[in-house]
């Protein structure tokens, strides 16, 4: 294997990609394709075994069904380890190296990037197989940059810090999925219905608007070390992310809006 290169200077990562490294990435991808796999298997027969209901679904319903399974396992691994890389490891912390904060990267860092690109392939596999049931073109615009910005992060090892804190706001997909699942089960009246819908909001606001106005101040304060990365890398880091905060608020919004609804019946019906 040989090390990845690109023209014009836009990027200069060829000594950083080492074949070791390429098959890391390799691996990593490919594992995460695998346990996508897996989940999705297990969750159909997990669900045929103990969800009572499941075997009534329509196939479409069914595919989503199982296809939520894998993307909150994902989203539930993703955040735990972005949060250990960002918050509770010493690898970003500001004095506990000298090498600039959008260099440091480590094995597990590379390892969660890649089994992520292996999730958002299944998954964009998977919106493109069934399109449009899983997600129409928003789905396809929000994976396409998530991959683009993943790999281009994973192959240089610049601006993981970054990557790591947009992979958070993953956090929020189980409640997601969750308000799709008691939809589908009938269950859009409950209690359970209301309170999800309530933590899906606030874990919106935290994990997806919050936390991309303290991405934006982080990046401000530490833009001269932002402005040493390669020139693909640093455009990328000030188009990509408002896009997807945009993306961000508008689901924020409709969120905000389903929630009331659902809180206004919710209140007229006791």
């Amino acid at each position: 294997m040989v090390g990845f290169s690109f023209p014009f200077g836009l990027v200069s990562i060829s000594g950083y990609l080492a074949p070791e490294k390429e098959f890391h990435l390799l691996a990593s991808v490919f594992f995460g394709i695998i346990l996508c796999n897996i989940v999705y298997r297990l969750t159909q027969l997990i669900s045929l075994l103990s969800v009572k209901g499941y075997d009534k679904l329509t196939k479409a319903e069914k595919v989503e069904w199982n296809n939520r399974g894998f993307s909150t396992v994902h989203a539930i691994a993703v955040a735990f380890a972005s949060f250990y890389l960002v918050v509770l490891s010493d690898t970003f912390h500001e004095d506990h190296h000298d090498e600039p904060i959008v260099s440091r990267r480590s094995t597990i860092s590379d390892t969660t990037l890649g089994i992520s690109i292996g999730y958002f392939l299944s998954d964009l596999g998977m919106v493109f197989w069934h399109f449009p049931a899983l997600g129409g073109l928003e789905y396809v615009l929000h994976h396409g940059l998530s991959m683009y910005s993943i790999l281009l992060s994973l192959i240089s090892g610049k601006g993981q810090i970054y990557i790591l804190m947009v992979l958070f706001s993953e956090s929020t997909t189980p409640f997601v999925n969750m308000r799709w699942y008691l939809y589908v089960a009938g269950k859009k009246n409950s209690n359970l219905y209301v309170f999800n819908g309530v933590a899906m909001f606030l874990g919106w606001l935290a994990a997806r608007v919050l936390l991309f106005i303290y991405f934006f101040v982080h990046m401000f304060i530490h833009f001269d070390q932002v402005k040493t990365i390669f020139p693909l890398g640093f455009y990328s880091l000030l188009l990509v992310p408002p896009m997807l905060t945009m993306m961000n608020l508008f689901w924020f919004w409709k969120i905000t809006k389903g929630l009331i609804k659902t809180v206004s019946k919710a209140k007229h019906s006791h």
